[in-house]
């Protein structure tokens, strides 16, 4: 057998190897982004900060489904199942988001400063659009969908910092308490777009 025949099964088992590996620094990270959010969240009494924390472990079982289903023999035979989780961790942040932000945009709910929130959201603002580039083109040219997906997760994350990061400093320097919910329900809407998707396994190109 040449080595010609040989380089898509080669090619296949590296890009294995590194969707696990991206799945597991995925795993890894948000586990201690959501400590982190939570416990500042609890603290500064910011809705925001504690929906972060808690984006952050939907996408930790997102990550995880994916993991679960490259850990086998056969990835393909489980993508279905790792979408169909996937797709219900966008519709549970969905929901959560919308309930939160439409909660604090009623009773006016206003958080205290929170520079350990700003600095937290600075910092995955910066490595995550990374990180989904990554499990997003190594998803897709292994043929994916459930990699793709999980990586349109990481990337949700990417946003929801950035709102998170706006809605901090914007209340912190003009006081303006209802642009985080506002921002946070566009992020909803989307998570809602991303969740369809990837429950008709629209993810794969």
């Amino acid at each position: 057998m040449s080595d010609a025949c040989c380089q898509p099964t080669a090619r296949k088992t590296t890009l294995t190897k590194r969707v696990r590996w991206l799945v597991a620094a995925t795993i890894t990270y948000n586990v201690v982004e959501a400590i982190i959010a939570l416990t500042a969240g609890t603290i500064a009494s910011s809705t925001a900060l504690i929906g972060f924390g808690l984006d952050s472990i939907i996408e930790v079982a997102s990550a995880a489904a994916v993991a679960w289903q490259f850990s086998g023999k056969d990835p393909e035979a489980r993508e279905r199942t790792a979408l169909k989780v996937i797709a219900v961790s966008f519709f549970a942040l969905a929901a959560y988001v919308t309930f939160e932000s439409v909660t604090a945009l009623i009773f006016q709910e206003r958080a205290e400063h929170s520079t350990v929130g700003i600095v937290l959201a600075a910092v995955s603002l910066l490595v995550m659009p990374g990180l989904s580039y990554a499990q997003r083109r190594a998803g897709r040219e292994l043929g994916s969908a459930s990699a793709v997906a999980d990586s349109k997760q990481t990337l949700l994350c990417t946003y929801l910092s950035a709102v998170l990061l706006v809605g901090l400093g914007v209340n912190s320097l003009f006081g303006w308490w209802w642009a985080d919910p506002l921002a946070a329900l566009v992020i909803a809407a989307v998570a809602v777009k991303e969740g369809r998707e990837a429950w008709r396994g629209d993810h794969c190109c």
